[in-house]
C-alpha cells in the first residue's frame, strides 16, 4: 500500500508566480540563463545559480550555504511565502498540443522507497547520489519533485475531481506555451480521502527522479536516529508528484554516432546484416513502426533493422528491448561502443523530430550514422520494475518535465 502524507509548501507569492519556476538548470544554455537571470532576478534559479568566477574558488559546502541563504532571502523579503496548514497539491499542465497532465503533489515516503513499494526501473550512479543528499542535508529543501506514477483508478479521478470543487486556492499562469493550474487542498476530509485511496494502491512506479528519491532514502538513512518514531520528521518523506500511467508521454532515446569504427559503409551494412534483416526505406522521414524495429539513417539512405530469430533472446524483459538489442548486437560489437554512458562516440537525440534532427546531423558530416527506436511502453518499464532489473541507460525520455519550484518542500 503507498502511503502520502500533505505538506505545508513553500511558494512563490501572487506577485512572483508568473515568473518563479524553472526548467532544470542544466538545460539552459548560458545565454538563456544569463538572460532569465536579468529578466526575472527572483525566480528559482537566482537561488541555484552562483556567478562562474565562484564554482573553483569556493567549496561545496559554502555553495550550498550560499543557496541557502539565497533561499532564505527570497523567504524574508516575501518572494515565497509558505503555507500555514498541510495541503495536498493538485497540479495541471497542459500543453502547446493541448496534451493534459493532472496529478497531485505530496510527500512520498522513504520507507516505500526502501521497501519497494516505490518500484524503480533504472540503475542510480553512487557518486551522484551522494553529492545530491549532501546537498539536500546543507539547504535543507526540495524543489524538484520526483515523478511517481500509478494504474489509472477511477476512484482517484473522482477524489480530484471532488477536491478541487472544495480547494481553498487555485492558482493559474502561463510558461513556454505551458498552461499551468493548481488547486491547494487543505480540508482534512479532502486529504485523507487522498491519503485512504492511495492506500488501496499496491504499488507507485518511479518515471523520473531515480537519483532524487535515492538521495532522499539516503538522507533519511543517515539522519533518522530513531526510525520507530516517524512524528515530526518530514525527511522521511519526498517531494512528489503522482499522476496516471495513462497521462504519460514516453520518447525513446535514439542514438547518434561519430565514427563508424574503422569500417567504411559497405563493411557496416555487412556485418549489420549478419545479425539483422536490414530493408532499405524510400522516405524522406523514417521512424520505427514498431517495437523490435529499428530505424537507420546512414549516408543519406533510411533502413530497418529487424534482429534475426536466430539471434532473438526472450527470456528475459531486458533482452527484448530495442536498446538492450541495438546495444548488444551492434553498438558494442560492430562499432566498438562499450559503455554508452562514457564513450564519446556516442550522442542522443530525443522527442518527436528525432529522425530529423538524425538526418540532419548526418547529412552535415557531424555524425556519421544515426539509429532511431521505437518507445519503451509503460507495460514494459513496469514489467522489467516489478521483476527487480534495471532498464539499460537512456531507454526513455519521459514527459510532462517537471519544473522546480512550484512547491518546495523543506525538512
Amino acid at each position: 500500500m503507498a502511503k502520502i502524507v500533505p505538506f505545508k509548501a513553500i511558494r512563490p507569492s501572487k506577485k512572483h508566480l508568473q515568473n518563479f519556476s524553472s526548467r532544470s538548470y542544466k538545460s539552459y544554455s548560458l545565454n538563456e540563463l544569463q538572460h532569465t537571470l536579468k529578466k526575472n532576478p527572483f525566480s528559482f534559479l537566482s537561488i541555484i545559480h552562483l556567478k562562474k568566477n565562484l564554482n573553483g574558488f569556493l567549496k561545496k559546502s559554502q555553495r550550498y550555504q550560499l543557496v541557502r541563504n539565497r533561499f532564505k532571502d527570497l523567504l524574508d523579503k516575501k518572494v515565497l511565502v509558505k503555507d500555514s496548514l498541510p495541503a495536498i497539491y493538485i497540479y495541471e499542465t497542459k500543453q502547446s498540443d493541448n496534451h493534459l497532465f493532472c496529478g497531485i503533489i505530496a510527500g512520498a515516503s522513504v520507507e516505500d522507497y526502501n521497501n519497494n513499494t516505490i518500484k524503480k526501473h533504472e540503475a542510480t550512479i553512487t557518486k551522484r547520489e551522494n553529492t545530491f543528499k549532501n546537498y539536500l542535508k546543507a539547504v535543507r529543501f526540495n524543489a524538484a519533485p520526483v515523478l511517481l506514477t500509478f494504474a489509472d483508478n477511477q476512484t482517484i479521478n473522482k477524489v480530484i475531481q471532488t477536491a478541487k470543487n472544495n480547494a481553498t486556492e487555485i492558482d493559474e499562469w502561463i510558461t513556454e506555451n505551458e498552461i499551468h493550474k493548481m488547486w491547494r487542498v487543505d480540508k482534512n476530509c479532502d486529504i485523507k480521502k487522498f491519503t485512504k485511496t492511495f492506500e488501496g494502491i499496491p504499488n507507485l512506479y518511479i518515471a523520473d527522479g531515480h537519483h532524487r528519491s535515492a538521495s532522499s532514502a539516503l538522507l533519511a538513512k543517515e539522519i533518522d536516529t530513531n526510525p520507530s518514531d516517524q512524528t515530526n520528521k518530514a525527511y522521511i518523506h519526498f517531494l512528489s508528484y503522482l499522476i496516471p500511467e495513462s497521462q504519460l508521454q514516453i520518447y525513446s532515446y535514439n542514438r547518434l554516432i561519430k565514427n563508424l569504427n574503422g569500417l567504411s559503409i559497405d563493411q557496416l551494412l555487412y556485418k549489420i546484416k549478419l545479425v539483422f534483416k536490414i530493408e532499405k526505406k524510400r522516405a524522406d522521414i523514417y521512424c520505427s513502426t514498431q517495437k523490435n524495429e529499428i530505424s537507420m539513417y546512414l549516408s543519406g539512405k533510411f533502413y530497418s533493422l529487424s534482429l534475426r530469430k536466430s539471434n532473438q533472446n526472450k527470456e528475459t524483459a531486458i533482452n527484448e528491448l530495442d536498446t538492450q538489442i541495438l546495444q548488444t548486437h551492434l553498438l558494442e560489437p560492430i562499432l566498438g561502443i562499450k559503455n554508452i554512458r562514457t564513450d564519446k562516440r556516442i550522442s542522443y537525440v530525443y522527442g518527436k523530430d528525432s529522425m530529423k534532427e538524425i538526418k540532419k546531423a548526418v547529412d552535415s558530416g557531424e555524425q556519421a550514422v544515426g539509429f532511431g527506436l521505437f518507445p519503451i511502453q509503460i507495460n514494459e518499464l513496469k514489467a522489467i520494475a516489478d521483476s527487480g532489473a534495471v532498464m539499460p541507460p537512456k531507454s526513455t525520455y519521459i514527459y510532462p518535465k517537471l519544473r522546480s519550484g512550484i512547491t518546495i518542500y523543506d525538512f
